[in-house]
């Protein structure tokens, strides 16, 4: 045994992010739905086993009743390969990805549909369709996606915006796509998310755009133009996520090693942060687009049965959030 094995054996590691035992979330989100009515979902071009069995496990867990919207005859096909059934749920016929888009779409808006799901198309193609400014499903609000994260290393909900949609958000944006996570978080139930407002360092630089939009948004927090949640930035991710790392750096703030929320400078760090912890971490995610006029429920081609479980389940939980602040 070499000197240098003998050293990393003796080594006490300290690790900056305490990881709890058998930590799960989603399991809660289930049971919240349980007592809700099942949200009428347009489930758009369902062509893979996956989109396919997500579709039919949530419906038989009495989140959805599926208007499924594709090619009904291969539909038919697919189920019968899987050994599953969909006999008795509506079929839209649709011949191209693009017009399964277009037809769940309609469904959403002329209100057959209180929810729309991406099968196996790709997400630009649906969205496309959904964000067309007379014919999508705009709500005046800004469209904005949330990945809600179940992550073994970290004990609470972990909320990661915007990793789908916007690519490169102005400050203006970053207002809305802020609001629209703190309004989810609260549907989630948690009352007063803490929102760390991610860079790559804890202090304002000039040279670095996201800091300087960081700043601004906890002024407007400050302001009450944005209201709901608690907001720091710009913080790095190591204390966004990790009280030690802040203590080291000293770093005293009530969203410190305590985020709910993370919101990320663009879309590319924001996806690969996501994917990164799912991939490497561990962790499971549900994924669900904000601001339109029923939620959207987005997952990627690749995900399981079971992510696309959970994001019903979250769609439905804001359904709910939001037909009570209506009334």
């Amino acid at each position: 045994m070499s000197d240098l094995a003998t050293l990393v054996e003796s080594v006490t590691i300290d690790p900056l992010v305490g990881h709890p035992q058998d930590y799960h979330v989603f399991h809660r989100f289930l049971e919240r739905c349980r007592e809700l009515p099942a949200l009428t979902t347009a489930v758009c071009w369902p062509m893979s086993e996956v989109a396919l069995g997500g579709a039919l496990e949530a419906a038989a867990a009495g989140l959805i009743e599926p208007v499924l919207v594709g090619d009904g005859a291969a539909i038919r096909k697919l189920a019968q390969r899987m050994g599953a059934s969909v006999e008795g749920y509506p079929v839209v016929e649709a011949a191209t990805e693009g017009e399964a888009a277009q037809a769940s779409v309609d469904l959403c808006r002329s209100g057959k549909a209180q929810a729309m799901m991406k099968g196996s198309l790709h997400t630009d193609e649906l969205m496309r369709v959904a964000m067309a400014r007379d014919t999508g499903l705009r709500s005046g609000k800004r469209i904005s996606h949330v990945f809600v994260m179940d992550t073994p290393a970290y004990d609470r909900t972990l909320l990661i915006t915007d990793a789908a949609i916007n690519i490169e958000p102005d400050l203006e944006d970053k207002v809305h796509i802020v609001q629209n996570a703190i309004n989810l978080a609260h549907a989630l139930g948690i009352p007063e998310p803490k929102v760390a407002l991610l860079s790559a360092v804890e202090t304002v630089n000039p040279k670095i755009g996201s800091t300087l939009d960081a700043a601004a948004l906890c002024k407007m927090a400050d302001r009450k133009q944005i209201t709901g949640g608690i907001l720091d930035g710009p913080l790095a991710f190591d204390t966004a996520v990790s009280e030690k790392a802040a203590a080291i750096k000293g770093l005293v703030s009530p969203v410190t090693g305590k985020a709910d929320i993370l919101v990320v400078p663009d879309l590319e760090s924001g996806n690969m942060l996501a994917k990164q912890l799912e991939y490497l971490g561990g962790a499971q995610l549900a994924g669900i687009v904000l601001g339109a006029r029923v939620p959207v429920i987005l997952t990627s081609r690749a995900d399981s049965a079971a992510t696309r479980l959970t994001s019903c389940a979250v769609a439905a939980l804001l359904h709910q959030a939001e037909q009570a602040a209506q009334s």
